[in-house]
C-alpha cells in the first residue's frame, strides 16, 4: 500500500475508534509525525501478550476498504495532511481531520462567506442575492451553508451569475438537507464544490451546524452576515470568524440586534450602509490577504453592476 494511502487509512481508523475526539486527533497527527505512528501508539497499548493478528494492520485494512468504497461512490476524501486539503483550514482550532467533497476543490483564495437566517425577510433575500451576484461576477467564490433562506439565495445568485460557489454542509455529504435543496446541492457539486467534515451518511444534529459554521468561517477570507437574530447560526459564525482572525461585514440594519451592536465595537467588524461600501470593504479584505510575493494577479475592482 502506498504510504500516502496508508496514512489516510490510518487517520480514518483513528477517527472510527469509539470515543475518538476528532479535533485532538487532527492536531495530534500533525504534531506527532503521522497517522500511522499515532495509531500504532494507541493500539499497541491494547495488545494481548500473543495477539493473533496485528491490530494496526487490521484497522488500516478496514479503513482502506471504506476509503475505496467512498471513492467508488464518487466522493473525494481529503486528509488534513494532504496537499489538496484547503490550507486556510489548517490555521483554525476546529480544523477537521477529514473533508469529504463532491465537485472541484480548489485553493479558493478569493472566497467570501455570505450567511444569514433561515427565516429571512424579503429585504434580506434581496441583499444576499445582490451581494452574491456581485461577488460572483468579480471572480470571488461565494461560500455558504446550503440552509434555507439567506444561504439558498446566495448560492442561487452566484450560480445564476456564472460564478463559483462552495456549500459547506452540516450533514454527511450523501444527505440532502433541507430536502428541497437536493437539486441545488447537486448543481453546486457539478459547477462548484460541496464539502462536509462528517461521515458521508451522517444525519443533521444540534452539534453539527455550529461545527459547519466553524469550517465555513475558516474556509472563507471574510464573512458577510446579512440577517441574523440572536439564535441564528450566522451570529455564531460571526463570533467564530473573529476568533479565526477573519473580518466580519454586516449591513447597518443588523444594528437593531443587541449582539450586532456589541460586535460592531470589535476590531475586524465592518458595518456598511450600502452595497457599494460592502463591496469596497470586501475588495480591501482580499487585497490585504494577498499582497507581497504571493499576490494574486490583478482582477477587476468590486463595483456594483446595474
Amino acid at each position: 500500500m502506498l504510504q500516502e494511502l496508508r496514512e489516510r487509512a490510518a487517520l480514518v481508523a483513528l477517527l472510527q475508534r469509539p470515543g475518538a475526539k476528532w479535533q485532538d486527533i487532527a492536531l495530534g497527527v500533525l504534531e506527532t509525525g503521522g497517522a500511522v505512528e499515532m495509531l500504532e501508539r494507541e493500539l499497541r497499548l491494547q495488545e494481548t501478550l500473543f495477539p493473533e493478528t496485528d491490530p494496526v494492520v487490521t484497522a488500516i485494512a478496514r479503513a482502506a476498504e471504506a476509503l475505496t468504497e467512498w471513492e467508488a461512490a464518487g466522493l473525494e476524501v481529503h486528509a488534513c495532511f494532504d496537499r489538496a486539503y484547503p490550507s486556510q483550514l489548517r490555521g483554525i482550532h476546529q480544523m477537521p481531520p477529514l473533508l469529504f467533497s463532491r465537485g472541484t476543490l480548489t485553493e479558493d483564495r478569493r472566497a467570501i462567506a455570505v450567511v444569514g437566517t433561515r427565516q429571512a425577510s424579503e429585504r434580506g433575500l434581496q441583499i444576499a442575492s445582490t451581494v452574491a451576484r456581485e461577488l460572483a461576477l468579480h471572480k470571488v467564490t461565494v461560500v455558504s451553508g446550503l440552509a434555507k433562506g439567506i444561504d439558498t439565495a446566495a448560492h442561487r445568485a452566484a450560480l445564476e451569475a456564472g460564478g463559483r460557489t462552495v456549500a459547506v454542509i452540516g450533514t454527511g455529504i450523501n444527505r440532502f438537507y433541507p430536502s428541497e435543496n437536493r437539486a441545488l446541492q447537486q448543481q453546486i457539486a457539478r459547477e462548484g464544490a460541496v464539502i462536509s467534515q462528517f461521515w458521508p451518511d451522517a444525519p443533521p444534529s444540534k452539534q453539527s451546524f455550529p461545527m459547519r459554521n466553524a469550517v465555513m468561517s475558516g474556509y472563507a477570507a471574510a464573512t458577510v452576515v446579512v440577517e441574523a437574530p440572536w439564535k441564528s447560526g450566522a451570529r455564531i459564525q460571526a463570533r467564530l470568524a473573529l476568533e479565526h482572525g477573519r473580518p466580519v461585514v454586516m449591513p447597518d440594519q443588523l444594528l437593531e440586534h443587541d449582539w450586532a451592536r456589541e460586535y460592531a465595537k470589535r476590531p475586524g467588524v465592518h458595518v456598511v450602509s450600502g452595497l457599494e461600501e460592502l463591496l469596497s470593504v470586501v475588495e480591501q479584505v482580499i487585497s490585504d490577504l494577498h499582497t507581497g510575493p504571493d499576490a494574486l494577479p490583478e482582477t477587476p475592482r468590486l463595483v456594483a453592476t446595474s
